[in-house]
């Protein structure tokens, strides 16, 4: 059966600064079955301007890494070297991000009902929320 929409979150951690407070909301999504992580990966740029990245099976031990790798479903390696590059390049030394690779589960039962009824998606747009409310405050300002 083919995937739900899949959805790359990226993360950034100023100062290297994660913490694992992002588990257990994570955690919820998949037992709840509304996403499917799939991929996923750290990325760290060292103060020296140096890369690199642990893909999240690659895990060391400790308990935030294993409570990690525990919510990562499979590894589809659907994140490049590329792309690695790409996302390093947005950080600032010293600093870390997290890729997260999903699945929206939760569209599959909805998914199902559109091809059983003869529909197909046309199209899908996701607006970040920080994009919404940036113009929602410029409509306002003009309306002012």
């Amino acid at each position: 059966m083919p995937l739900a929409q899949i959805e790359i979150l990226t993360l950034a951690f100023p100062g290297n600064r994660f913490n694992g407070q992002i588990l257990p909301e994570l955690a919820k999504l998949v037992e709840d079955g509304t996403i499917t992580i799939i991929d996923g990966l750290f990325v760290g740029v060292d103060p020296n301007g140096d890369i690199g990245y642990t893909e999240f099976d690659e895990l060391g031990v400790g308990e935030e890494a294993a409570a990690l790798s525990e919510l990562v479903d499979r590894f589809d390696e659907l994140i490049s070297a590329e792309d690695v590059l790409e996302i390093a390049a947005g950080l600032e030394p010293n600093s870390s991000a997290a890729v997260l690779v999903f699945e929206h589960t939760w569209q599959l039962p909805l998914r199902d009902a559109i091809v059983g009824s003869g529909g197909v998606l046309l199209d899908s747009v996701r607006i970040p929320g920080r994009v919404v409310d940036d113009v929602l405050a410029a409509v306002a300002e003009l309306d002012n």
